[in-house]
């Protein structure tokens, strides 16, 4: 039921991030791909999907996450949408 909304998420951060979907469940480690994850994990906890979900969905992409992984990513977006204005206005605006 959620996976529509996830997907929706997907499409609006790899525009904001100009990456393409499967750049952003690569492997790779490369500081745009891991801060469009992690804004990703963000989106979909605000919604609110559980992480079980989450998980789920990003496996079903290729990309396997751990559980301490999305909640970690979760805690950056919050510090950096506290920090920095502009980074709040844009995750307004994708909610």
């Amino acid at each position: 039921m959620k996976e529509a909304v996830f997907n929706s998420y997907v499409g609006k951060v790899t525009s904001i991030f100009s990456i393409s979907q499967e750049e952003l469940f690569s492997k790779s480690k490369r500081r745009v791909l891991v801060d469009a994850r992690h804004l990703l994990y963000y989106l979909c906890s605000k919604r609110p999907m559980q992480i079980r979900y989450i998980q789920d969905y990003m496996s079903a992409n290729g990309y396997d996450v751990g559980h301490s992984t999305i909640i970690h990513g979760i805690a950056q977006v919050k510090d950096k949408v506290e920090q920095d204005v502009d980074y709040k206005q844009v995750c307004n605006e994708l909610s």
